[in-house]
């Protein structure tokens, strides 16, 4: 079977028993402030599995494509990925175990056709809070599974929460114990180096994980202590992938279609077979499907949160392309199959969405060309690793710790990560330190793109108050090289057509080449002048501002008809600034949305003219 009848099968399967489908997350998280991606389709249900009552009801099914980033040095073996399709479905207070596990069962093995006798499962094996879970091995044992087949395992193995085992939950976190089934690959033989026993939580690879049954019924109230939740919950989580290997009676899940076609792209980059280096190829194909859906999620490559991520990926990939055909070239056109892999899923269109990922891969990989082959004539001339040799790769060349570990670990030598981190700090002070030193006025730490980021900012900002009206606030901002992310106070969606007018207003204030002035001057002659600013009361008696263009005429239409004098834009401000607008060059907004109620977020980019 394909993995796309797979993930047809299961949707129906209990679509019949009463499910309603629900649409797929976004990959990267927008509203859980406690993780950067969905790494599960249990993620964004959680507020419905303490009680909140569901839009669709109590019976839910999908599949969710998800990324745990934990994962990316574990790719390379036959089973472990980073991103992956997680099949789910949900009993919100519903049906519990005498459904659930039936239910489980009867799919893989009548609607999959695995043999029964190459199923295993685990129970809870039970502790001083919670009982042994002997309902759910009676169920099993219903099943015609033997109790050679059904194995008891404690909680660091059989428990599911957010944070981890029970001792990890902090009070009032939810969680509980599951049933994981396993399929057994016998024609794998038992790897010694995982201990003297083979069992389905080995790890040596001759058993397979293919999902999991978690019995969400306890709230953690106290150390060691739990307590019943008013409702239970179901949550099963099912790799399709690996559901797929184990169907094709494949203990490699890389040779299934999803992998296939993508690898066949690696083939004809490289002109190497898949068999020739599976390692490289594992890492690259799987790295290159996360890689996608991240970029089509909105974000680029970067040194911050989920952009570094994205950074570590295609840069990872990009060595592994290197070890197989000795050159970096082509690496977007195995993300252009990925698009074609899953276009019509999850929001993807190959034809409208080819030329962004081919512009953020590329990007990215002629930066790190550049610097690529130098730092590995660099790493050859290195007898022996350290933390300070591998912070000097970091800081001179561009290479990420992790590929630099990497790199040195296929040699045998190890990097001290704290001598890294002790680098890395001291040259964090001495940056800070100069910028005391010698850029007064806030240009310490800041590149020139980031400057002009800063700059567009500000007359985003006002193009923002002209377009939408004096309502509108900042309330937040994040720049970095790659984008500006502008948060700001308004009650309803942007229209195309505002979103648009913004963006001409912008350009062509950048067009005008107005220049940028730094006051300084008292607050109620700051406020005279209407400058901007929503935290008046924390700004000294002599204040900063920044103003845009002097003899700049208001356009008539505008709706902020403050008294700004000849400014088009006043802001209070510490800097720093580019002296002029049109050093800047064309802004892009690329996004608009909301992110909390009454506060919108805006994404915008510098663009080639």
């Amino acid at each position: 079977m394909t993995s796309k009848d797979i993930r047809k099968s299961y949707v129906n399967f209990f679509i019949n028993r009463g499910h309603q489908e629900i649409a797929a997350a976004k990959l990267v998280s927008e509203n859980d402030p406690t993780t950067l991606f969905t790494s599960s389709g249990m993620q964004p249900l959680i507020p419905y599995l303490l009680g909140q009552a569901h839009p669709d009801g109590k019976r839910l099914v999908n599949s969710q494509p998800s990324f745990r980033a934990g994962d990316i040095e574990e790719v390379g073996d036959n089973r472990h990925t980073t991103f992956f399709e997680m099949l789910g479905n949900w009993s919100l207070g519903d049906y519990f175990k005498k459904e659930q596990l039936p239910w489980i069962f009867e799919f893989v093995s009548k609607e999959l056709g695995l043999d029964e006798k190459r199923i295993h499962v685990s129970v809870f094996e039970g502790n001083d809070s919670i009982s042994r879970d002997t309902e759910s091995e009676e169920i099993w044992k219903s099943l015609g599974l033997p109790k050679g087949r059904i194995h008891f395992y404690d909680v660091r193995k059989n428990w599911w929460s957010k944070s981890g085992t029970p001792d990890q939950m902090p009070v009032g976190e939810i969680g509980g114990t599951c049933s994981e089934i396993f399929y057994e690959f016998p024609q794998m033989v038992h790897n010694p180096q995982f201990g003297d026993k083979c069992h389905p939580n080995c790890d040596c690879g001759r058993f397979l994980e293919i999902g999991n049954s978690v019995f969400i019924e306890y709230k953690k109230v106290g150390d060691g202590e739990f307590e019943k939740l008013s409702q239970k919950n179901v949550d099963f989580g099912g790799g399709l992938e690996r559901l797929t290997a184990a169907t094709n009676d494949s203990p490699d899940i890389f040779e299934i279609d999803l992998f296939q076609d993508i690898a066949k792209v690696v083939e004809q980059i490289t002109g190497k077979n898949y068999s020739e280096d599976k390692t490289s190829f594992r890492v690259i194909t799987d790295h290159l499907r996360a890689a996608t859906f991240i970029i089509l999620d909105g974000i680029i490559p970067s040194n911050k949160l989920q952009g570094y991520i994205l950074r570590r990926l295609l840069r990872r990939s990009a060595i592994k392309l290197r070890d197989l055909s000795g050159q970096i070239k082509d690496l977007s056109k195995v993300a252009v199959q990925v698009l074609a892999v899953f276009d019509g899923l999850f929001g993807i269109d190959k034809k409208s969405q080819t030329e962004l990922i081919n512009k953020v891969i590329n990007n990215e990989m002629n930066q790190f060309g550049k610097t690529l082959e130098k730092g590995l004539k660099e790493i050859e001339k290195i007898t022996e690793i350290s933390g300070k040799k591998a912070f000097d790769l970091y800081q001179t060349y561009g290479f990420p710790y992790e590929v630099t570990e990497e790199i040195f670990r296929t040699k045998g030598q190890d990097i001290d990560r704290e001598q890294y981190r002790t680098e890395f700090e001291k040259h964090r002070e001495l940056s800070r330190t100069a910028s005391v030193g010698m850029f007064k006025g806030g240009l310490g730490g800041h590149s020139p793109t980031e400057i002009k980021y800063h700059t567009a900012t500000h007359l985003l900002h006002q193009a923002l108050r002209d377009v939408l009206g004096p309502e509108v606030f900042q309330k937040g901002s994040n720049i970095n090289e790659d984008r500006l992310r502008f948060d700001f106070s308004f009650n309803r969606k942007m229209t195309e057509g505002e979103i648009k007018k913004a963006e001409e207003i912008i350009n062509e204030r950048i067009k005008q080449d107005l220049t940028v002035d730094r006051h300084f001057m008292s607050l109620p002659a700051a406020q005279k002048m209407n400058a901007i600013g929503l935290f008046i009361g924390k700004y000294e008696k002599e204040v900063s501002i920044y103003a845009i263009g002097p003899n700049f005429k208001l356009d008539s239409d505008a709706k902020d008809q403050r008294d700004r004098g000849s400014y088009y834009s006043a802001e209070f401000c510490g800097g720093p600034h580019v002296e002029h607008t049109g050093v800047i060059g064309k802004v892009k907004i690329t996004k608009e949305e909301a992110i909390s109620a009454g506060v919108r977020r805006i994404r915008a980019e510098i663009v080639l003219n």
